[in-house]
């Protein structure tokens, strides 16, 4: 049987960044292309040229190490079968640790992964932790009618269990991660209603792990539940 060779993840990581974003008119790489929603087009800087692609609203869940968004994720993937689950810590490298601009890098590839497979004509539910100026800044954002998005919080003291209860292995138990991750879900349950564009709560302190997983597929704005229906 024939096999494609293997690759290192930077390579996997470069072929990610360039797929789409390479003019099929030119030959030239952007992804600062103008964006014209009538087609929607996405136009080349350097020659011109209108390619068309699938633009599909993009669904964000995000939120603290502990809150429950592994158990969202995979209660999605298994019932979802419109939607593609994407977890983005599969994509992490050392470089992208940039806290001064927001992890940009990171961000930006996230949403470009994204973006490619919503080519398929199917809409992505991307786990990821951030905030919404983060993405919404990035160019990679324009390639998607909206973003909804969905922070999973739950009471600090709650959090703090369920991370020093991690096995070991995991790392999660450190004073200083638990401290980080605590300040970050205190962050979100008080700003989440003030982001633009405005985060969804789902707080998980007092449901269950199936009650976690079934929420976000009811929730108006949701994947199960589209915002208007």
């Amino acid at each position: 049987m024939l096999r494609p060779p293997e690759i290192g993840s930077q390579e996997r990581a470069w072929h990610a960044e360039t797929v789409f974003n390479v003019c099929p008119g030119c030959g030239e790489y952007s992804d600062e292309k103008g964006i014209d929603p009538s087609g929607p087009f996405a136009i080349c800087p350097y020659c011109g040229h209108r390619q068309r692609f699938v633009r599909l609203p993009l669904f964000i869940v995000t939120g603290a190490s502990g809150t429950g968004k592994t158990s969202v994720a995979l209660r999605l993937a298994a019932d979802m079968r419109d939607y593609v689950c994407l977890d983005s810590d599969v994509l992490w490298r050392s470089e992208f640790d940039t806290p001064e601009d927001g992890y940009r890098r990171f961000r930006n590839l996230s949403l470009r992964i994204a973006k490619n497979v919503a080519q398929a004509g199917r809409p992505v539910v991307l786990m990821v932790g951030g905030i919404p100026e983060q993405f919404e800044a990035c160019p990679e954002r324009r390639y998607f009618a909206e973003l909804h998005y969905l922070a999973v919080v739950c009471d600090d003291e709650v959090l703090v269990r369920r991370l020093t209860a991690r096995p070991a292995w995991r790392k999660f138990g450190s004073q200083t991660y638990v401290e980080q991750e605590r300040r970050f879900n205190a962050w979100l349950r008080e700003n989440a209603p003030k982001t633009l564009p405005s985060m969804t709560l789902l707080d998980t302190t007092a449901i269950s792990e199936e009650e976690t997983a079934r929420r976000p597929l009811s929730s108006p704005g949701s994947p199960g539940r589209p915002a208007g229906r």
